[in-house]
């Protein structure tokens, strides 16, 4: 090409350049995509959450958290948790790596416009050709591998059989090999069917939460799976933790395959992704730290009116208020006797604040230096839990070598008058039952649910409170451990605070403390309010030395469950199985071996699953439920 004076040859070629360049870019849009957006499956909980309301409102919460992120660009993954009045909403939602951030959105407001089926539900999952959306009521990132999960094929053989299979199999054997190994998880390719003129199109997509082996493992599943859906034309096979779809019509562009030439060697590794990743992780650690600090110093001193409430999902940490002793002495009529409700290592006292707001006071006393550092870190740490069946602290007050935490006032006082003492006899099936469900709930929060991990050590019925309709609540915090993120448990003292009966075995023998040591004084209390029972009283009529638990395995080997039952319960309110089951329940939590007892989210589900006639599942295919979930959609819609 030759030069002329006016420099048009030149403007040509750049503008033949750019135009190129663009064509790259974007899209071929001469290529006829299939874009149908087909809805595979999708399942929904048969429980409901505790608070409907409440539920609800974090759920919003955690769709509009997803939806938001989205909304970014290049962001085809997102997760989000809202945790407000004890009620928790996870979410998780995975896009497509091919979609626009407009198609990814309107897969996305599809999907959670159709999760209203599930009405008050505490979880549904929905699978789409281009997009897949869950929420549970737990942290379920990490259960990510159904080994018997499905695969969904086409009705249309293709045309070609032997070939389609042949080229199939090893396209998606190579997938699940290179997917992996990318950066985010996601690997689109083609491959053309020897001798004919049709290409296959296959994706493999992990969500991002999980590690690179299990990607591979889930996609492996996969694979064999879509395998057994060849010769069709169409396979997509699904699961928690991974997607994969082959078709002969293509549904993604030519141009955004990916290269997994390289991705197939031995040796390759996903070193360039994590770089990637470390350096965005390291600015989001460093943000996240400045805005802590920032928020932190901005946080003001809440006032009784916010109890119960949160400002938001991520609202973890508020100032607790800080009482003059002259306060508590005006509350509590100078400590009087008459205004004491529990005396024992330390003493409690019930007060009325200025304001008329009724009040439990606990005096502490701080014996050392260590003892205060102690209760520093303590009040820190109780100062942020917030969940329904967890007491919460209103504040403190230091006053030479004590100090007084101020926290709920619960009406009916600790749960062990009402299963062994003066008030024996006043519960019924329902309202224990209740009890032992928001107990476990309470439990499961300080274990899985809080952004630390939280050991009570002291789990026992004098230590559950009640409220005036029954409720329970999680108390006495002042014996609370935290276990650290990389141990599975640790050794510590044994003080003598504890009642022997509550204490499990690895931890009074060896001074082992994980979680499992308030799992095992959980299965204690479970077996006092069935049989209205202390712990540490001998077995009637055994000439051996039984306590409680002893005495309930050794009638569980003989199955003779039921005669461990609370004579003052009749026998009419409640089920036998449903009795025998929650005594199963007992046993497992109090198994001798620590790693042979379930966690408290599996109790839970447990009692979840055996409602007694008290809680009814709800029904999956609600279509004219009057629940609306509503999602922020203000957030752009289109690139």
């Amino acid at each position: 090409m030759k030069l002329n004076t006016n420099g048009q040859s030149w403007w040509s070629m750049a503008t033949i350049l750019v135009i190129l360049f663009i064509s790259l870019a974007q899209p071929v849009t001469s290529q006829k995509i299939d874009k149908n957006n087909t809805m595979i499956r999708w399942y929904c909980s048969s429980y409901k959450g505790m608070n409907g309301q409440v539920f609800l409102e974090n759920l919003n919460t955690t769709f509009s958290s997803l939806r938001k992120q989205l909304s970014k660009v290049n962001n085809h993954h997102a997760v989000s948790n809202t945790v407000i009045n004890g009620e928790s909403v996870f979410g998780l939602a995975l896009c497509r790596e091919y979609l626009s951030i407009a198609a990814c959105l309107s897969c996305f407001d599809t999907a959670v416009s159709y999760m209203k089926v599930c009405g008050l539900g505490n979880g549904a999952n929905i699978f789409y050709d281009n997009c897949q959306i869950r929420y549970e009521n737990r942290n379920f990132y990490n259960d990510a591998i159904v080994k018997t999960s499905i695969a969904i094929c086409g009705n249309k053989t293709s045309t070609y059989p032997k070939e389609l299979k042949k080229i199939a199999s090893g396209l998606l054997s190579d997938l699940q090999i290179a997917t992996p190994k990318t950066f985010n998880f996601f690997a689109a390719s083609t491959r053309k069917i020897t001798g004919t003129n049709a290409t296959v199109y296959a994706v493999a997509q992990c969500v991002r939460n999980i590690s690179q082996s299990m990607c591979e493992e889930c996609l492996k599943i996969r694979s064999r799976f879509l395998d057994d859906c060849l010769p069709s034309t169409l396979g997509r096979a699904i699961d928690n933790g991974c997607f994969m779809k082959y078709s002969e019509t293509p549904f993604f562009y030519v141009n955004q395959t990916t290269d997994i030439t390289h991705l197939l060697r031995n040796g390759y590794s996903r070193s360039l992704g994590y770089i990637v990743a470390g350096v965005v992780g390291g600015v989001a650690i460093l943000l996240f730290v400045l805005s802590f600090l920032f928020c932190h110093r901005r946080s003001t001193t809440p006032n009784h009116s916010t109890q119960g409430k949160s400002t938001g999902a991520t609202d973890m940490l508020q100032r607790t208020t800080v009482y003059t002793y002259k306060d508590l002495k005006m509350a509590t009529n100078n400590f009087s006797d008459e205004n004491k409700i529990g005396v024992g290592t330390d003493t409690l006292y019930k007060g009325v604040l200025k304001d008329e707001y009724t009040v439990a006071i606990k005096k502490i006393e701080i014996a050392s230096k260590r003892g205060k550092s102690y209760l520093d870190g303590e009040i820190q740490i109780i100062s942020n839990v917030h969940h329904r069946y967890v007491i919460r602290l209103l504040g403190y007050c230091r006053k030479g070598p004590h100090l007084y935490l101020v926290l709920e006032y619960m009406e009916n006082g600790s749960l062990d008058k009402f299963i062994y003492g003066d008030k024996r006899g006043t519960l019924n099936w329902k309202q224990r039952f209740d009890i032992i469900y928001g107990v476990a709930r309470g439990l499961a929060y300080l274990h899985e649910q809080y952004h630390v991990k939280i050991i009570h050590r002291n789990i026992k019925s004098s230590n559950i409170l009640l409220d005036n309709e029954f409720q329970p609540k999680i108390a006495d915090f002042t014996l609370v451990k935290l276990l650290p993120q990389d141990k599975t448990n640790l050794s510590t003292k044994v003080t003598s605070t504890f009642s022997d009966g509550y204490i499990a075995p690895e931890y009074a023998n060896n001074g082992q403390l994980s979680e499992k040591v308030d799992i095992y004084g959980f299965g204690v209390v479970i077996l006092e309010i069935m049989s209205g029972k202390w712990c540490n009283n001998m077995a009637e009529s055994e000439s051996s030395t039984l306590n409680l638990v002893d005495h309930a395995r050794s009638l569980y080997e003989n199955d003779m469950h039921l005669n461990i039952m609370d004579v003052t319960l009749d026998p009419k309110d409640y089920a036998t199985e449903d009795a025998k089951k929650i005594i199963d329940i007992a046993l497992m939590c109090t198994h001798s071996t620590a790693s042979a007892r379930p966690t408290m989210s599996d109790v839970v589900i447990l009692l979840s699953e055996h409602s007694f006639n008290v809680r009814r599942p709800m029904i999956s295919t609600i279509e004219n439920c009057n629940i609306n979930i509503q999602v922020d959609t203000s957030i752009a819609t289109s690139k």
